[in-house]
């Protein structure tokens, strides 16, 4: 497997699904439970500085601050809110600018990575000792935008019917 071809596919997977989508379609709630498109690419972006952080971390020899990746190990359930509350407040440029960086940066550093150490069992005890660094790249960032661009089509589906639109609507103003 190649990390970096990994890494790209997904970023490429979540461009595509939010290609043309209108201003309003990124800040209405629905396209995955409450979150709107915003919120699913913040949540995305949080992620990816899990990554950057776990990868920088694995890169250099200088022990580094990893606040985001400890808060992902430590509460992974709570995780997921507590990031997408706190983007919040930003415009959906500045979280989609958030998530490029990211993807970028996780991109640049998978390079530094040895293969060797991608691919050692157990590298990461919190996710599991039977899996590497790869597995964790391909289920937890591969897998996890797949889904998520699925629910944007998805979403982009319900927005195009009036009916089901004005339904969607609705239920998230009422």
């Amino acid at each position: 497997m190649n990390s970096i071809d990994v890494l790209r596919y997904g970023h490429q997977t979540v461009l595509q699904s939010v290609e043309g989508l209108p201003d309003p379609d990124w800040l209405t709630p629905g396209a995955c439970g409450v979150w709107s498109v915003k919120d699913i690419i913040a949540h995305l972006a949080s992620f990816e500085v899990v990554l950057a952080e776990l990868l920088e971390s694995l890169s250099l020899v200088d022990e580094v601050p990893t606040p985001a990746l400890d808060r992902f190990i430590s509460d992974n359930v709570g995780f997921n809110d507590l990031e997408v509350n706190a983007r919040q407040a930003l415009s959906r440029e500045a979280v989609w600018a958030e998530y490029e960086r990211a993807c970028h940066k996780t991109i640049d550093l998978i390079a530094e990575v040895p293969v060797a150490q991608q691919r050692q069992n157990g590298a990461l005890p919190w996710y599991g000792m039977e899996y590497d660094l790869e597995d964790f790249i391909v289920y937890t960032f591969y897998g996890h935008k797949r889904e998520h661009a699925a629910q944007i089509a998805f979403y982009r589906d319900v927005l195009r019917s009036p009916e089901l639109s004005a339904a969607m609507r609705a239920a998230y103003q009422g």
